[in-house]
């Protein structure tokens, strides 16, 4: 049986099934396996796990924690308390009026940040002026409807990840600071800081950015430097406004103290710190990357929630949750039909009714002509059942997005 424990109890013998850190951009320990002795126990105390899951098939049980299927009842209730926070506003454009300009602006964002990168290696200047002008650009589609670029960030190429994590960082950051009404002007702040939040990375040896495998600790350790390296390079860039350099300096921030560089805690973060990290681990743990396989959007919220107890701010990741929806766009979801859709507009009124777009029935194991469906319509009886892993039906959900 999986069991949740949490770390107090754990013991030398157990078979630990998930470590449960995910929130940890680049994991230097195994993930599963027997506890072989006590020092093993200290060292993942140290990296700040608080609850992990154990096989008490495979290893030593204990009285202590929640079986899997009570920790999906309690995230479940969470998510549902959290989705029924007052709504956001409405977009004012239709997404197939935005797809076009979201798209160009997509692409643009993707080469400036690319381009950035390659220039601070040279020893050049950051072209401020540019990344104003995009994030003026972003945040103007994200008011017309920020639907069309959260499509967009869901169609990935793990290859492109840093360049493509820091303009989905941007974006779900803008798609926040509106859902929260935050002035635009420290929206514009906080998309930049977004956009640049990882620039730091320039300076860690590929070799260790890079690896598939497991970090040694001293690797694990010069990969934490990038969040003092992004400060520092954006503390002395003339132009760049100050919200910036902390949402890059705080991003791997936690709640608990258990987070880098400077393992701040509470209050302690500034709340663009603490609204930068909610949404860097969401992105994080969704995308495909060399050492880890991104998981579906719903299981991701969940697990924010889940870490919200320890990790992360949870006032704002319910709100966070209330503006990308309880099936968030890029979500592979079962229709009472069994028909299958992916999400691509959430309902900002009734999380439950998002419109989607249906293309494979799973009682025929067939794929189906592609239709859009607005479960809010009243002409339209099917429901969604849940959300489900697209690799479960060999599904490529970005193809079904733009």
């Amino acid at each position: 049986m999986i069991k949740r424990i949490p770390i107090r109890a754990l013991e030398v013998g157990m078979y630990i099934s998930d470590m449960n850190v995910d929130w940890i951009p680049h994991a230097n320990m195994q993930k599963k396996g027997r506890i072989p002795n006590e020092r093993v126990i200290e060292k993942i105390k140290a990296l700040g796990v608080q609850n992990l899951y154990i096989d008490t098939l495979k290893g030593k049980d204990t009285q202590d924690g929640l079986t899997e299927a009570e920790v999906e009842a309690i995230n479940q209730d969470k998510l549902e308390k959290a989705s029924a926070l007052a709504p956001a506003v409405r977009p004012r454009l239709s997404l197939e009026e935005e797809m076009s300009q979201a798209a160009k602006l997509h692409n643009e964002a993707i080469g400036l940040v690319n381009g950035v990168m390659d220039d601070v290696k040279l020893g050049k200047a950051l072209e401020v002026k540019a990344i104003d002008t995009l994030a003026d650009g972003l945040l103007d589609s994200i008011f017309r409807n920020h639907n069309a670029l959260a499509c967009l960030g869901c169609i990935r190429d793990k290859d492109s990840y840093l360049m493509e994590h820091s303009v989905n960082l941007s974006v779900l950051m803008s798609i926040f600071g509106k859902s929260i009404q935050l002035d635009r002007d420290i929206m514009h702040q906080t998309i930049v800081g977004a956009l640049l939040h990882d620039i730091g990375k320039i300076l860690i040896p590929d070799e260790i950015l890079h690896k598939p495998g497991k970090l040694s600790d001293d690797e694990f350790a010069e990969i934490k430097k990038h969040a003092v390296h992004s400060h520092d390079i954006l503390k002395k860039t003339e132009g760049v406004g100050p919200l910036s350099v902390i949402v890059a300096a705080q991003h791997h921030e936690k709640m608990d103290g258990s987070g880098y560089p400077k393992g701040l805690k509470g209050d302690e973060i500034s709340p663009f710190g603490r609204m930068t990290a909610i949404v860097d681990v969401y992105d994080a743990i969704t995308a495909d990357r060399c050492y880890h396989k991104g998981m579906p959007p719903t299981m991701a919220v969940k697990k924010l929630l889940e870490w919200s107890d320890h990790h992360l701010d949870r006032s704002l990741v319910n709100h966070f949750i209330r503006c990308i929806g309880i099936f968030p766009v890029g979500s592979l979801v079962l229709l009472e039909s069994g028909r299958l859709g992916v999400v691509i507009e959430a309902n900002e009124h009734d999380q439950r009714l998002p419109v989607i777009r249906v293309m494979y029935h799973t009682k025929f194991r067939t794929f189906l002509k592609t239709e859009k469906i607005d479960l809010a319509n009243p002409k339209v009886q099917d429901r969604i059942v849940k959300a489900v892993d697209p690799r479960d039906y060999q599904i490529q959900v970005g193809d079904f997005l733009a």
